[in-house]
């Protein structure tokens, strides 16, 4: 298993839900909650699996931060099988549509994309909330390869098994990896940065902080029995962490 994190950056999110790119020259003084926003690539034998999109961030020369990391990796957009969506907040989505001249496309082509029903049922019943970009939901509904997710747990292959487990959304669903003895647990924003280890608080930010941070507690205990590597979405500075 080669995990490939594909940071888009560091960022302050606004109140209602603007992200700017923090500097040297900004991090000081930048309102909001700083963040990273990183979606990862696991490579195994039998699929290339992505963990989220990002935002489809492009640097200063107009170029995706995520196609850029994937071209120094020698990968490309097409090679990827799989695309894993915890839950469907803009951040996490953005980046699994690409606007064309002639409309818009699959950023990864060949992907199966796999969406939690419910959890998009749950976004289309709260239009207005700054958290989701209904413009770009509504193309992502539309791609094609969209496997929808109904059960409450289960397996995809046998190396991804996936469950809903809400806490920062009601139906927000986390992914095991495995293989080769090797396992990579994403918590998505249950478990965004490593300090949510450390600190065991209830988050007002999440629809139900208090489920989160019970799972979090459950999780930091079965990663250190079992070795998980935790793959943290959100944070400044790590990307993998073993407790």
């Amino acid at each position: 298993m080669k995990i490939i994190p594909l940071k888009e950056g560091n960022f302050s999110a606004s109140k209602t839900k603007d992200f700017s790119l923090l500097t040297a020259e900004n991090i000081d003084t930048a309102k909001g909650i700083k963040m990273s926003v990183q979606p990862f690539l696991i490579i195994t034998e039998n699929d290339y699996i992505l963990l989220d999109t990002g935002m489809g961030w492009k640097n200063e020369n107009e170029v995706s931060v995520v196609s850029e990391i994937l071209d120094r990796e020698n990968i490309k957009p097409e090679q990827i099988t799989k695309v894993l969506l915890s839950h469907l907040h803009k951040d996490h989505i953005e980046g699994a549509v690409t606007a064309t001249d002639y409309g818009f496309e699959a950023t990864f082509p060949n992907a199966e994309i796999y969406i939690q029903k419910r959890e998009l049922d749950f976004a289309m019943e709260n239009k207005g909330n700054p958290s989701f970009d209904f413009d770009t939901l509504e193309k992502l509904i539309q791609l094609p390869h969209i496997v929808w997710m109904h059960e409450d747990k289960g397996q995809i292959t046998e190396e991804i098994s996936y469950e809903v487990v809400g806490g920062h959304t009601p139906f927000m669903q986390v992914f095991w990896i495995r293989e080769n003895e090797e396992t990579a647990f994403y918590g998505a924003d249950d478990l965004p940065q490593a300090s949510y280890l450390k600190y065991h608080l209830a988050y007002k930010s999440d629809f139900d902080g208090r489920k989160a941070m019970e799972l979090r507690l459950k999780w930091e205990k079965e990663a250190r029995e079992n070795r998980w590597k935790i793959l943290l979405y959100h944070d400044l500075d790590k990307a993998i962490v073993e407790v």
